[in-house]
């Protein structure tokens, strides 16, 4: 089965006939892929040629071709010429009526511009795209099979650092998975040719060659088959004799997804996120610190498994060896480690990474009550800000032996000198990194054992050089914290470093720290405000950006999270002296005042900043209210989830009391006020009240407040 220069598409034909037409005959290669494609999708060819419809024409337009054909500017401009004349073609033959030919045209005039915007979009980009594109840029024939293999010796050649870089921000991991998209569509659309063409080839005759069906495995010949003309089509459209070279010779110049296992890596760096956040576009912390384009090279020579893997020395460990022969060292990843630039060094650092954890067991506590493993590791170092953490504290969090939430993410003490050997410490010392009275023998004994497996994973991550051990304390290297940053953002994950957070808006700094640990987001506000000319001016905008996140959506943090961070950071009390008439945030700015010892007349404040901040408190009173009777029921052998009647108001209702007796109007002016304030979360404060307030006139009108948080039906 020799694939032929075109299929039965009958190009040739059209070019004759478009040459003769007033427009004249366009390209070859985009006329050849046109065609090609609509045959592939099943395209009537009794007009001679493949028929397009309005629904082939905005598929192969809007998701095909712009994977597919690697075009000069030129050829892609005349696209939509082709499908033009293609339709005066068919509609010549007596194949369209004016009415069909019309909204062919129209599909057309519609989805074009949509093809422009794609071909021209990074993401979209295939490695034989990008080649064809260089090399056309450097003036080869795309056309001439021995000029462009000589172009890409010639570029192997090249030093790495004078390469001309993916646009776009795309990392080597994006295009190769594109890559991998767009060959599995067209190995998709040939098969699909295939069982056409045996089951009813049409009266044009089948699309493709004969099969070699006689030859001894005719299932693998078949799949040969179809892979030969899947390559001879993608050197036709984009450069010839590219794909057996970027599968041979200069593979290394085309990694697919398996050459680069801080792919995988990211795709569950990406689930973690989801699980954590629900959005990919949650930007996590940035971390402290981040190595200098020219210390990456230093930082991953010198740490061992790198070190060993590039020198070979891994004798007959064949978990070494695996490592080794997935990031490609030695081997293809040889040339980067010893003339890689840092952003290479970086993603090569990442592999060594993945494909280090890829090996590493689960960890797993008594009884298997609970399990997580190096990739789970990875990320919420990266979340908590690349802050050291304990691994006693982490076996015991996950145990859900729970922790304070000041606790959760603060940065464990170091122990510089400490032995190599783990050693779980002191009852004393787990006391104080639990934040608890006391810590019983006991139950330091039964830490022990999964406090080792811990550890033992994370010395092995620190084999790479991304991750620290140093007595109980371990966290992310700079070099690390820089290939975790690379794995992320191939995940798609928002991963700002510190410049980038510097030069946000006021909303987004304050969007975003909200979500992290109280130091970090504090010292994010703080450096933007220090960025922003440290002045009143600067924080007043960063106050104005929590009322203005707030009222965006009320059942985002409570205003007393984002005031937290703000007085950690070191808000003027100027600025929040300003900001005491904000019908939002007034009442949160006033308390930060107070703490600190300074007057704030309530009188200035108006009721719907307090009504904010006393409708955050309720809620927090429901939840430990919750809590509370969940733990005692637990206890006593209940089952189930109750219902707001079912939950004892132990600490809301001295609270809502205490405030409804200086409420301007009392307590059903309150209710109103909370249900307007968080329509989000005053309903079940207010189901509540209804519930079990012993005064039924508030009852009753914390039922009627709470009608008026529900969504009018129409």
């Amino acid at each position: 089965m020799t694939p032929t220069p075109a299929l039965n598409t009958g190009l040739d034909d059209f070019l004759d006939w478009a040459a003769r037409e007033p427009g004249g005959a366009p390209p070859a290669r985009p006329a050849d892929a046109v065609l090609t494609l609509l045959a592939l999708h099943g395209a009537d060819r009794r007009a001679g040629v493949p028929e397009p419809t309005p629904r082939l024409v905005a598929r192969i337009l809007r998701e095909d071709l712009p994977g597919l054909l690697g075009a000069s500017p030129e050829e892609a401009a005349a696209v939509p010429a082709v499908l033009r004349s293609l339709a005066d073609c068919v509609r010549q033959s007596g194949r369209l009526n004016a009415k069909r030919h019309a909204r062919l045209l129209a599909a057309v005039d519609e989805a074009a511009p949509e093809f422009g915007e794609a071909v021209d979009d990074p993401a979209r980009l295939t490695w034989h795209r990008w080649y064809a594109a260089r090399l056309r840029a450097d003036g080869t024939d795309a056309g001439d099979r021995a000029a462009v293999r000589a172009w890409l010796d010639t570029h192997a050649r090249t030093p790495r650092a004078d390469r001309v870089p993916l646009p776009g921000g795309l990392h080597r991991a994006d295009v190769a998975a594109r890559t991998f998209a767009v060959r599995a569509l067209l190995a998709e659309l040939l098969l699909a040719a295939f069982a056409r063409d045996a089951h009813e080839p049409g009266p044009a005759g089948p699309l493709l060659p004969a099969p070699p069906l006689a030859a001894d495995r005719p299932d693998d010949a078949l799949g040969d088959a179809l892979e030969e003309i899947a390559d001879a089509l993608t050197d036709r459209w984009t450069a010839e004799g590219l794909s057996a070279a970027l599968a041979g010779a200069h593979a290394d110049l085309a990694p697919g997804p398996a050459a680069l296992p801080h792919a995988a890596l990211a795709d569950r760096m990406l689930d973690e996120h989801l699980d954590y956040y629900g959005d990919s576009a949650v930007p996590l912390p940035p971390p402290p610190a981040l190595p200098g384009p020219g210390a990456v090279r230093e930082l991953l020579h010198a740490a061992p498994l790198p070190a060993a893997l590039a020198a070979g020395t891994f004798g007959d460990d064949e978990d070494l060896r695996e490592v080794s022969e997935r990031c490609g060292l030695p081997g293809p990843a040889t040339a980067v480690w010893t003339d890689g630039t840092p952003a290479e060094l970086t993603e090569l650092a990442a592999d060594v990474l993945a494909a280090q954890a890829e090996r590493m067991p689960l960890v797993t506590g008594p009884q298997e009550a609970y399990s997580f493993d190096a990739a789970h590791l990875l990320y919420s170092l990266y979340e908590r800000g690349s802050t050291p953490e304990s691994v006693a504290r982490k076996t015991a969090d996950a145990r859900a032996d729970g922790l304070p939430p000041e606790l959760e993410d603060a940065p464990a003490p170091l122990s510089p000198g400490a032995p190599a050997a783990y050693a779980l410490p002191s009852a004393g010392e787990l006391a104080r990194l639990f934040g608890v009275a006391a810590v019983t023998e006991a139950d330091r004994a039964a830490l022990d054992v999964p406090a080792q497996g811990l550890a033992a994973l994370v010395d092995q991550l620190a084999a790479t050089g991304c991750v620290f051990r140093t007595g109980d304390a371990y966290g992310l290297t700079p070099l690390g914290a820089a290939a975790m940053r690379h794995v992320l953002a191939v995940g798609r994950v928002a991963a700002p470093d510190r410049d980038t957070v510097a030069i946000w808006d006021a909303a987004g700094t304050v969007g975003a720290a909200r979500h992290w640990p109280a130091r970090i987001g504090a010292a994010a506000l703080a450096d933007w405000a220090a960025r922003h000319g440290g002045t009143d001016e600067a924080w007043g905008r960063l106050l104005d950006a929590v009322a203005a996140v707030k009222t965006a959506d009320l059942s985002l943090t409570r205003t007393s999270d984002y005031f937290a961070r703000l007085d950690l950071a070191g808000v003027p009390g100027t600025a929040l002296r300003a900001a005491l008439t904000d019908p939002v945030t007034g009442a949160a700015a006033r308390r930060v005042l107070l703490a600190r010892g300074e007057q704030a007349p309530e009188d200035q404040v108006p009721l719907t900043a307090r009504a904010t901040v006393l409708a955050e408190e309720l809620d927090q009173c429901w939840i430990d209210d919750m809590l509370a009777h969940v733990e005692r029921r637990t206890a006593a052998g209940g089952t189930g989830i109750p219902g707001p009647a079912d939950i004892p108001p132990d600490t809301l209702l001295p609270v809502f009391d205490a405030s409804a007796s200086e409420w301007p109007g009392g307590p059903a002016a309150l209710t109103e006020a909370l249900a307007h304030a968080a329509p989000a979360t005053a309903p079940r404060v207010l189901a509540t009240l209804q519930a079990h307030h012993p005064d039924r006139t508030v009852a009753n009108a914390a039922a009627h407040a709470r009608k008026t948080t529900r969504p009018t039906r129409r």
